[in-house]
């Protein structure tokens, strides 16, 4: 069947309503009729439970059940039974009674009516990213009330919202990196049509919507595949649950068709794959990564659909460009290099993660605005002798997704502390200015544009077996991420409600006169993104970062972007210093009183930072 076209019964389906027909689980062929299939080749029955009534399901071969019933409402609870009369939701379900433990529910995915219908996204040189957490965003911790704080960060700028996992996992809280039903938007964040008129509002609000998806591993807590499918796992998992075997057919069908439902059925703009570095296969095989996002670019060829990795390989392979600068693959890549640098010159922490970075700061943090990764060929303290990374010059300064902070630094620190906690205001300021009006695709974590001080922890809500006795995994990935002063009697219990609810965004610091003070320079600075930067951007190539000066301290960038050269200077030392002149319009400076000697004199004194145009 040629997946390009939707399709009910043999009629295709008016675009608006986003319908995505499947491999597996139950979907709608004509008004009131579902056919339910399931894959199960571990065992040789297995029966659709529909309310209190049990009907056997066909066998069709290579593992595969199915069944067509009639007059179904959508709502009905189904749930597959086993051969031992286990009970099981549908690992492609939409919808869920209560929790990954229980039936599934009948969702018409026709059901909800498009108000901006519409709309076919923004170029990915106008994404500016905001990361959220569904259940922390806000205090109802709701796709609905999410909805009602977008208007505010729309007003900021922000043009792209990156929403954490949200595919269903066991328990009411949790990161969502351990989904177990990747189809089904977790219960306690609203249902399948509360988180369509999230993106519906965005959208209506001009904002795009990307999701974090996590196909390198499944949960533990609620995973009933692998009692009915074992052969859809590897046999070495990870520590977090069993790891996808991409190389069978089955696996993969699933896997790429979940991508293509996120994207088609909620109109999401896009989707930023975790640890796409972890996901493993046979070398015989086409990588699953390009795959995937082949099949996105033939299904979607009429939107702007952006696709990101999480990847620390640091390799190019996944982003170059084709002749007319068109993206074949991925669109971005999440730059850890650069926050790592930066975070571990700014607060001198240097252990863990931040230990193969904690040297040759300036010239280390300029190439990474000049020219990519952080690691380009060349040996790492701490990582043995191998050669780590690619030369990425070549690629367009947007492939590059940078940020100060994102969900990881902060919630695995133990203690939970946001960047502003643990630097100066002033400096603070600066590393901001620097990370929104460079060149490469900025991303935010709540709460960054005003700059929140409040606490972010891991957190879950696992049952009392599936717990750690142990907190010393826990101590060690804290140290990880800079507090290595950490005792095991801080370690917060990641199951506590409180570690949750801790975690909450406090809205009420943006109302205070910092957080207000912090909101208008964060739109001022994005305002002046949008006006001066973004248009140098849309179709931007490589080869345009040039490293002037990059010593204690001191920075001088420029980017030739068309027939703009786009000008960085900055003294983040303590003494007044002399930096290459710039040529052109100021765009901004910091602090304003230092402009005339840096424009007159080339002369900035300590802690001073332009932007030039020209």
């Amino acid at each position: 069947m040629d997946q390009s076209q939707p399709v009910a019964d043999g009629v295709p389906f008016e675009q608006e309503y986003r319908v995505f027909s499947r491999s597996c689980g139950a979907e709608y062929t004509a008004a009131g009729e579902v056919r339910f299939r399931l894959w199960a080749p571990a065992v040789e029955t297995v029966s659709l439970r529909l309310a209190d009534e049990l009907v056997p399901m066909m066998p069709t071969g290579a593992g595969w059940f199915e069944l067509l019933v009639n007059n179904l409402a959508p709502g009905t609870p189904y749930a597959f039974i086993l051969p031992d009369g286990m009970a099981v939701p549908d690992p492609a379900g939409r919808g869920l009674e209560s929790d990954v433990h229980g039936s599934s529910v009948l969702v018409d995915p026709t059901a909800y009516r498009w108000r901006h219908g519409a709309w076919s996204g923004r170029p990915w040189s106008e994404a500016v990213i905001y990361e959220l957490h569904v259940g922390t965003f806000t205090e109802e911790g709701t796709f609905a009330a999410a909805a009602k704080k977008l208007a505010v960060l729309a007003d900021l700028g922000i043009t792209m919202i990156e929403l954490m996992p949200v595919a269903a996992f066991g328990g009411a809280r949790g990161w969502g990196y351990d989904g177990v039903l990747l189809y089904t938007p977790h219960p306690a964040y609203g249902t399948p049509d509360d988180m369509k008129s999230f993106i519906d509002t965005a959208h209506g609000l001009g904002l795009m919507v990307m999701l974090d998806v996590v196909y390198n591993h499944f949960g533990i807590d609620g995973n009933y595949l692998d009692v009915y499918a074992p052969a859809f796992f590897l046999g070495e998992g990870t520590p977090w649950g069993p790891r996808p075997d991409v190389s069978q057919d089955a696996t993969r069908d699933f896997m790429i068709e979940n991508a293509l439902y996120w994207i088609e059925e909620f109109a999401l703009d896009g989707l930023r794959l975790d640890a796409a570095d972890q996901i493993e296969q046979d070398k015989e095989s086409v990588q699953f990564t390009e795959d995937l996002a082949l099949r996105v670019r033939q299904m979607f060829p009429e939107r702007h659909v952006h696709l990101v990795v999480e990847d620390n390989r640091n390799i190019t392979r996944l982003h170059e460009r084709a002749e007319d600068n068109s993206t074949p693959l991925y669109d971005g890549v999440w730059n850890d290099g650069y926050h790592h640098l930066v975070h571990a010159w700014a607060t001198a922490e240097h252990c863990g993660h931040y230990r193969a970075f904690s040297t040759n700061f300036w010239p280390r943090i300029a190439k990474t605005l000049a020219t990519g990764f952080a690691l380009q060929g060349e040996r790492a303290d701490g990582k043995g002798d191998e050669l780590l990374g690619e030369p990425s010059g070549h690629l367009p300064p947007v492939t590059f997704v940078n940020f100060l902070q994102n969900h990881d630094q902060v919630g695995n620190r133990g203690r939970g502390e946001r960047l502003w906690s643990l630097i100066e205001e002033d400096l603070g300021e600066r590393l901001l200015t620097m990370l929104l009006l460079a060149p490469q695709i900025p991303l935010l974590f709540m709460g960054d544009e005003f700059r929140s001080k409040g606490r972010f922890f891991f957190f879950r809500d696992y049952p009392e077996a599936l717990r750690e006795t142990d907190p010393e995994e826990r101590l060690q990935q804290a140290r990880d991420f800079g507090t290595d002063d950490m005792s095991p009697d801080e370690i917060r219990d990641p199951n506590a409600p409180a570690t949750f609810a801790t975690s909450k965004l406090q809205w009420e610091e943006a109302e205070t006169e910092t957080g207000r003070a912090a909101r208008a320079a964060f739109r001022a600075l994005l305002e002046k993104r949008r006006r001066h930067l973004m248009p140098l951007l849309e179709n931007v190539g490589g080869d345009v970062g040039h490293m002037l000066l990059a010593e204690d301290g001191r920075l001088a960038i420029d980017w030739q972007l068309g027939e703009f050269r786009w000008q960085l200077r900055g003294n983040f030392g303590e003494s007044r210093i002399t930096l290459p002149p710039t040529h052109g319009k100021t765009v901004h400076v910091h602090p304003p009183s230092a402009e005339a000697d840096i424009r007159d004199l080339s002369e900035f004194p300590p802690g001073s930072l332009i932007v030039v145009c020209g």
